[in-house]
């Protein structure tokens, strides 16, 4: 693991909203917030390559620019400035902004190999933990976000962000991302500090009176939360305290994996061609790049990891819900909006010969079925998939759709975004290509001998599936 004396904190400040006139805020958490209240919060990094970057225009440009327009995109994302609390006689958490909150900003320096850090090449996977911010949380009180921004000095700088999970899904910390991006990339830094208008599809949307509830799952999702119980877990059940890592390697290692468009065109055709053969409903199958890019990464971990071929696994992920309710809700609300989806199968249905065609076709029955009710089986889902502890879960965190590698503060587009917290979840990250011609990326945390073979099996399955 990168050492510590490679990071030195040069500062640790508070970034307030930019006018005085914020008053008192608060917002109420809705049964797609309640799904995720404990979960570990979701941690990224953007890394910026400038390999002549020096400390003085660092702290006397790039610096003072990222904390004024945060100051100022802020403002029009209040609650990210609170806190998530619960107050006495609440019956649920609250989201609560009060004048002079903020956000925590640790500013830092190291001389780590940013090079190897932001490249997408077998790395140890704790050794980029050093960017990010720890989410500040206690019993009482949970930041909503924590910013760590780090030079490194002849070789650029990167924003790591910590969010809780409770507050935003995906679309909603990566719309504030690209707008505090847009802020200071087009504001005019002179004396009067004009800062533009946000563009409007990276406008919040926070009113909350079109999600409804007729079931009640807020309470039910509530009460599993309270009571869950864990190693060393609170016995206060109104604490706010995380959940620990679901997932704790021996020797954990971290690679980026990429599918071109020209790989997904192949594994489309190839998959259409093998649907037609057994007569399959080929032309109402689901071939997107996600079930495409999904499904060969499944069956490669599946493979990687060895597991017995009863062994139980768990394909997850999230599905967007702000076009499939009934009716649609606004496209850019802010918040959570997502739920839970998956299918289980034994690993041997992965594993054998027809095991990626296997998983396509379910993966696109699945998505296919969203659209007649995203929210069926709502009550029960918690439930389940806490029965299914011991299966080997695959999930999916971030998107394609998020447009991650448009984020740029000015000093050009990322050279990398990374989706740090997969080492703590399982999950593998998934985002659309650097170059922008339609290919997938993927990041994945694995044991060091499991990582070698996902790489031959990742290359192998592309012309072998």
């Amino acid at each position: 693991m990168e050492s510590e004396n490679q990071m030195k904190i040069m500062d640790v400040c508070q970034v307030t909203p930019a006018s005085e006139s914020a008053t008192e805020f608060s917002l109420p958490l809705t049964f797609f917030d309640i799904m995720w209240f404990k979960f570990p919060p979701v941690e990224r990094i953007f890394f910026y390559k400038l390999t002549e970057l020096s400390p003085s225009f660092f702290n006397s440009v790039i610096l003072p620019n990222l904390k004024h327009s945060l100051s100022h995109a802020l403002l029009h994302f209040l609650p990210l400035a609170g806190n998530l609390t619960w107050p006495p006689q609440a019956t649920k958490p609250i989201i609560l902004y009060k004048p002079n909150d903020g956000v925590e900003l640790i500013v830092a320096e190291s001389n780590a190999d940013f090079h190897h850090l932001s490249g997408n090449g077998v790395r140890e996977a704790l050794a980029s933990r050093l960017c990010i911010p720890e989410l500040p949380v206690t019993d009482s009180k949970a930041s909503v976000i924590a910013l760590k921004i780090t030079l490194f000095p002849k070789q650029g700088f990167c924003i790591g962000i910590s969010s809780h999970h409770a507050i935003m899904d995906g679309k909603s910390s990566t719309m504030f991302i690209r707008a505090w991006a847009h802020m200071c990339k087009l504001s005019d830094h002179g004396e009067k500090q004009q800062h533009p208008d946000l563009l409007p599809e990276l406008t919040p949307f926070f009113d909350r009176t079109d999600i409804q509830d007729p079931e009640g799952l807020e309470m039910v999702y509530l009460n599993h939360w309270l009571e869950l119980k864990w190693p060393g877990s609170d016995p206060n059940p109104r604490s706010l305290k995380l959940v620990p890592a679901s997932v704790v390697l021996s020797s954990p290692v971290r690679a980026t994996f990429e599918l071109s468009g020209e790989d997904i065109k192949k594994l489309r055709a190839r998959v259409s061609s093998q649907l037609v053969k057994q007569d399959s409903q080929a032309k109402q199958a689901h071939l997107s790049n996600f079930v495409l890019v999904f499904a060969h990464a499944s069956v490669c971990i599946v493979k990687s990891k060895g597991l017995g071929s009863d062994r139980m696994v768990l394909l997850a992920f999230a599905a967007d819900c702000r076009a499939r309710l009934d009716p649609p809700i606004h496209e850019n609300y802010f918040g959570n909006c997502v739920t839970p989806c998956g299918w289980h199968t034994e690993a041997g249905s992965l594993s054998e010969e027809n095991g990626y065609l296997r998983a396509v076709e379910r993966l696109s029955e699945f998505i296919r079925g969203l659209e007649k009710g995203v929210l069926d089986e709502s009550k029960t889902k918690m439930a389940r998939y806490m029965t299914m502890a011991a299966a080997c879960m695959i999930g999916v965190a971030g998107s394609t759709r998020f447009q991650v590698y448009g984020t740029d503060f000015g000093w050009g587009k990322p050279e990398k975004v990374e989706t740090t917290s997969i080492d703590r979840t399982g999950a593998i990250s998934m985002a659309e290509s650097k170059d922008g011609k339609g290919g997938v990326e993927i990041g994945l945390v694995l044991e060091k001998n499991e990582m070698e073979k996902f790489t031959s099996l990742f290359v192998d399955g592309l012309n072998n599936h």
